[in-house]
């Protein structure tokens, strides 16, 4: 259920009760700590795994890299001809099954026109998630969502890998095969897209509208299949392809009516070194992508097509994490990713000024966890590049003036575990600049600050 009230203050007085009897509750919470089923599964609470949900620590990454398939007690075996051992009837105790249910209000300091301001939703999501050991080898993480905009169940983020060891000079290999819906999804660490900053998002407010393609646009629209390895737990590579997977869309693919259609199969490809020590952890790496589109075009009985958009993105990013006191963390993240695109298709097609493009992105976010009940985060963001009137063109809200992608702000955040499978969040999201503007950005009167956003989040995951 979702409604609007006349004044965001009302839905305040809505909110804050449901919030404030969550913070009640949890004054005495349950002892039960392990949550959803991958806790089942390992017998680990939350914390086992997480400095704070999302956020893995270096047992969450070894978890992930290794299929999702350690368990709490080892499989049991069998003798079979020869005296050999074998994996008996590999079934988990219980069905990897878990919940999650959402709910937020959000609040712009500006209305949306011909909208009422405050927005309360009960529920934002419902998510189900298939996540554990289907195999001694196989798991998986995979969420199906709820969505209360489109009142309807769609696939979310889904990965799947197999994974195995073995030694290299000595030293440990860990290698796998992954298929998943999101490029840099299957990634160890939070400073890549799909898993990065923030961590919770309306999904409401207005935001800008420029962004690279690693960076969002093909999120659940895609299928990739690819390999992956972490040598003596250093050295990490991924190498996986995309296709066009358009979720409700028809089948085969007929690469029409979409503006990132993959024409063949896009590359993506991931580098990074990680080093542990005692109290600090730290990562820097390399990833991107390439991508071949064909945006409203009808691919023929050979294959061919008219006019291409070519997209190559490439990043570089890091995470370091450093252990203060006993329990408490710092962690700073940051990427930068640059995006070259040639927007022939799209020139010829009348949807651009000209071909030749460019996108630059800068985020960075430091967060302080105090053990793993409170964070505090602070994150920055910057897009600009190529200005274009014809692709980033004048609109009430959504549009830009000038034709500048220019998009810029904070985000913090503010974040309580009362149980490790509850989650309350309160977060502002303010704009220095909007569709490449700080005032009037959309030519409609409309001011960057007007969509400075209010978040307040409730989430349980069980």
């Amino acid at each position: 259920m979702r409604f609007h009230t006349k004044e965001a203050s009302v839905c305040l007085l809505v909110t804050v009760p449901i919030i404030g009897l969550l913070f009640f509750t949890a004054v005495n919470p349950p002892s039960v700590q392990a949550v959803p089923s991958y806790a089942r599964q390992t017998g680990l609470p939350c914390s086992g795994c997480h400095y704070a949900p999302p956020e893995l620590n270096p047992a969450g990454r070894r978890f992930k890299l290794l299929g999702y398939v350690d368990r709490g007690d080892d499989t049991k075996t069998v003798k079979a001809d020869g005296g050999k051992k074998r994996a008996a009837l590999d079934l988990l105790a219980s069905l990897p099954l878990s919940v999650m249910l959402e709910t937020s209000f959000t609040s712009t300091k500006s209305p949306v026109p011909t909208t009422e301001n405050g927005n309360f939703e009960f529920p934002q999501d419902i998510s189900l998630f298939l996540s554990g050991a289907w195999t001694s080898n196989v798991g998986s993480f995979l969420q199906v969502t709820y969505d209360s905009q489109g009142d309807h169940f769609s696939m979310d983020n889904t990965d799947i890998r197999y994974a195995n060891k073995t030694k290299l000079g000595g030293k440990e290999l860990v290698y796998g095969l992954d298929l998943n819906n999101n490029p840099t999804l299957d990634d160890l660490w939070n400073s890549t897209p799909a898993w990065g900053y923030p961590w919770v998002a309306s999904d409401v407010a207005p935001t800008p509208t420029a962004a690279a393609i690693i960076n969002g646009p093909l999120a659940q629209d895609v299928a990739g299949f690819g390999g992956y390895a972490m040598w003596n737990s250093h050295l990490y590579m991924d190498v996986s392809v995309y296709r066009s997977e358009h979720i409700g869309g028809t089948q085969p693919n007929p690469g029409t009516g979409a503006s990132y259609n993959i024409h063949g199969v896009a590359p993506y490809w991931r580098v990074a070194w990680q080093q542990l020590t005692a109290k600090t952890q730290y990562e820097v790496g390399t990833y991107g992508m390439h991508m071949r589109s064909t945006p409203n075009q009808i691919v023929n009985a050979n294959g061919v097509t008219g006019p291409e958009d070519e997209y190559t993105d490439y990043a570089f990013d890091t995470q370091i994490d450093r252990t203060l006191f006993r329990t408490d963390m710092l962690s700073f993240r940051g990427t930068y990713i640059r995006e070259n695109a040639d927007l022939l298709a799209s020139y010829v097609q009348g949807l651009t000024a000209f071909g030749s493009h460019h996108l630059n992105t800068v985020t960075a976010n430091a967060e302080y966890h105090i053990g793993n009940r409170y964070t505090g985060t602070f994150g920055w963001f910057d897009t600009n590049g190529t200005v274009d009137g014809t692709l980033y063109g004048a609109a009430p809200v959504s549009g830009s003036a000038n034709g500048d992608p220019r998009g810029a702000g904070y985000i913090a955040n503010v974040s309580f575990w009362p149980w490790q499978n509850l989650q309350l969040a309160a977060q502002y999201t303010g704009y220095t600049r909007f569709n490449g503007g700080a005032t009037n950005y959309d030519g409609s009167g409309r001011n960057a600050s007007a969509n400075n956003t209010i978040y307040l989040d409730a989430k349980i995951i069980f």
